[in-house]
């Protein structure tokens, strides 16, 4: 690991030197692609040069203690144990550095959420898991924007409800968040006080740019129509809803919240292009076999990645075994520290695939 380090060190200089070339500056995609990497390396570097620095002074400290002078001994059997500890620090996080990056990690998102069973619970817990997720995008300084929904009938709530999330990070911070997630609380119909347990799925899929997904005219079917609001009434007097059916795939898209037939066609094609690119995506992940239905289940209640329990005021998620008893703060949006454990806990799991990778 430390020769290939020395490698990338030395390349970080290279960009150092190409970067302050009056020729480089000159042009600018060349001079942004360099700075990019520049930027892409700077924190491994930084650990790098940390961790030589820390070594050299762990092999100064034992040379040390080899002499004569007691209160010197004294003082480095101090500091030793520190600095071994801030080298296995430092080795620790330049194999995360290592890590293959994702190369979606930075890009927009869109976040779909649907009632599964439960019925009108459903519904509701979808509306709340919207909120939930807007919030928290509120606290990142996200964008929020809405393509499509789908209304539940008279209790409030979506059966369906699909937004784009426009910020840094965004697909990086949110990916892990795909899965069914079960609501068990006390309806407002319920005379008798008994739980019922609901289930409601979400999906986090990259946006993707029009030149990785080609989609050809033909394939597409595209109808217009009025757009209805709630309780089936006319929103407008125009054909401005917009449905796209993907004809190899058989992929139904729609949006009507915009009262531009325009806009709307837009938002579509965005959200089919994600779509597109989760399912190649998928087939390339031997993890997942099928598209990107197996990404969040079937919306069953024995299917859940988290548990929001009303009652006792907590939240599971159940992969990484984190119970929260905080479940209003957590629907309010703080729920970075559960998808700060996701992040530590994948990250852990890429890590001992690469170790057995390399000892096979």
């Amino acid at each position: 690991m430390l020769e290939k380090l020395k490698d990338i060190e030395e390349r970080y200089r290279e960009l150092e030197g190409l970067l302050a070339n009056p020729d480089v500056v000159a042009k600018t995609q060349l001079y942004q692609k360099y700075a990019k990497e520049h930027s892409d390396l700077r924190e491994l570097v930084e650990a790098y040069r940390d961790y030589v620095i820390v070594e050299e002074r762990v092999a100064e400290g034992e040379e040390l203690l080899r002499g004569t002078d007691r209160e010197l001994i004294e003082i480095v059997r101090e500091e030793l144990p520190e600095l071994k500890e801030r080298l296995s620090d430092l080795e620790q996080r330049m194999k995360v550095l290592l890590l293959p990056k994702d190369p979606n990690d930075e890009r927009n998102v869109f976040l779909e959420i649907r009632a599964g069973t439960g019925g009108d619970e459903a519904g509701l817990f979808a509306g709340d898991l919207f909120r939930m997720y807007a919030r928290y995008a509120e606290t990142q300084r996200w964008k929020v924007e809405v393509v499509s929904s789908t209304p539940s009938s008279g209790v409030g709530g979506f059966k369906e409800i699909i937004a784009m999330i426009t910020g840094a990070g965004a697909y990086s911070r949110l990916k892990y968040e795909s899965g069914v997630h079960r609501v068990q609380r006390v309806p407002v119909t319920e005379a008798q006080g008994r739980i019922h347990t609901s289930a409601v799925t979400v999906a986090i899929l990259p946006e993707a740019q029009e030149i990785e997904v080609n989609i050809e005219p033909n394939d597409l079917r595209i109808d217009v129509y009025h757009s209805s609001g709630h309780g089936g009434q006319s929103v407008n007097t125009t054909d401005s809803a917009v449905r796209i059916t993907h004809l190899p795939t058989g992929m139904v898209v729609t949006c009507q919240d915009e009262k531009s037939q325009l806009k709307n066609k837009t938002k579509a094609m965005k959200v089919l292009r994600a779509r597109l690119l989760d399912i190649a995506a998928t087939r390339q992940n031997s993890e997942i076999s099928e598209t990107r239905k197996s990404q969040v289940g079937t919306g069953d209640r024995s299917e859940r990645i988290r548990t929001y329990n009303f009652p006792q005021g907590r939240v599971t998620d159940h992969r990484i075994g984190m119970t929260l008893y905080n479940l209003d703060g957590f629907l309010d949006g703080a729920i970075d520290d559960v998808l700060g454990g996701l992040h530590t806990h994948f990250q852990t799991e890429m890590l001992k695939a690469a170790a057995n990778e390399g000892r096979a």
